[in-house]
């Protein structure tokens, strides 16, 4: 394995941030605007770059660690 640090894939940065977000889907709930889509977003606070985590997968603890490589 490298020894390369890892960090943001765009910038390098590793300071990063998480938020939860909620999005509707298509057909009904959208029309009724039922958010039950659930995802975390990672993002780097240097430079913007984000990736969603869908909330119910079983890596949903780690996302930092997938956000920068791990």
């Amino acid at each position: 394995m490298s020894n390369l640090k890892k960090g943001c894939i765009k910038c390098g940065s590793t300071d990063a941030g998480q938020k939860e977000v909620a999005m509707t889907g298509s057909g009904l709930s959208k029309m009724f605007d039922i958010q039950h889509n659930k995802f975390l977003v990672v993002y780097c606070k240097n430079c913007g770059y984000s990736e969603f985590y869908n909330r119910k997968s079983s890596t949903a603890g780690n996302v930092l660690d997938l956000f920068f490589g791990g």
